[in-house]
């Protein structure tokens, strides 16, 4: 795509808002996973900041609508939610300060590395019970609206120190959090991976509009064709969000982890050999 914008740009940076929407709020990781390696690729002239910046708008957009649906559900746990997006936003803060100090192609190979390495540790990582650590954190109960119950235990406390590293590995990275929250909270913290996903996305609304008004108060968006891109994307995503919550409805937790663990590692892979190669 040119430096220009044009109406064909739009349509199709829309259509790729529309498919990461889907993917992101179908595993709860956002989208910005997905998006900010595609971006890297597009647009191999524009800086690491105004491209996180882009995808940050994106996430915001996307973990907004994709949360309105995950609420209809009611599959959000509000209470672990609002501790862990409040301990997010001092990292969110200095990860966008941070990315506008790294050169171009040592992020794109510290981006492929990390997804690789979440990817890996997804698949082969330790497990915690379905329901949790029996021995730590406090009882959770939901019941979301077909009437399913989850029942499992919360480590609050845990999370919380985790949504700060996360806060800003996120908001440096451009990739919006999720894809880092919900291996922690499926994995280390023990949620079932569908309330996991519901509240990732509730987290990442709020970390995402801090990051991005960040970027703004920085002055990274020097010029409109990044607000363009942004726009367009943005209306793909808040319908494609509506979509990928819908899906996850019909898959199973498992799935889910196995789509998510895919998804970061072609696009980790495929990020390092854009560099190598």
């Amino acid at each position: 795509m040119a430096t220009h914008f044009t109406l064909l740009a739009a349509v199709l940076l829309g259509l790729l808002g529309f498919a990461v929407g889907v993917f992101g709020t179908l595993v709860g990781a956002g989208g910005g996973f997905i998006l900010t390696p595609v971006l890297l690729l597009i647009y191999p002239q524009s800086s690491p900041a105004l491209l996180t910046a882009i995808s940050l708008i994106v996430v915001f957009f996307n973990a907004g609508s994709g949360s309105f649906a995950y609420a209809r559900q009611r599959r959000i746990d509000y209470r672990s939610g609002a501790v862990f997006a409040l301990c997010t936003l001092p990292g969110s803060v200095l990860g966008v300060l941070v990315a506008d100090k790294v050169r171009r192609p040592g992020f794109d190979v510290i981006m492929g590395v990390a997804l690789t390495g979440l990817a890996w540790w997804l698949v082969r990582g330790r497990r915690q019970p379905a329901g949790g650590d029996p021995g730590r954190g406090v009882d959770r109960e939901i019941v979301d609206r077909s009437g399913r119950e989850y029942r499992y235990r919360a480590n609050v406390r845990l999370g919380a120190l985790f949504s700060v590293a996360v806060g800003f590995i996120s908001s440096f990275l451009g990739i919006g959090g999720g894809v880092v929250h919900v291996p922690l909270l499926v994995t280390v913290l023990g949620f079932p991976t569908h309330v996991a996903t519901a509240t990732s996305h509730f987290v990442l609304a709020w970390m995402a509009l801090v990051a991005t008004l960040t970027h703004v108060a920085a002055g990274t968006f020097h010029h409109a064709v990044g607000l363009r891109r942004a726009a367009a994307l943005s209306v793909g995503v808040v319908f494609g969000a509506q979509l990928g919550a819908r899906l996850s409805q019909r898959l199973s937790g498992s799935v889910i982890q196995r789509l998510l663990a895919v998804g970061l590692l072609a696009l980790g892979l495929r990020l390092v050999l854009s560099v190598v190669l």
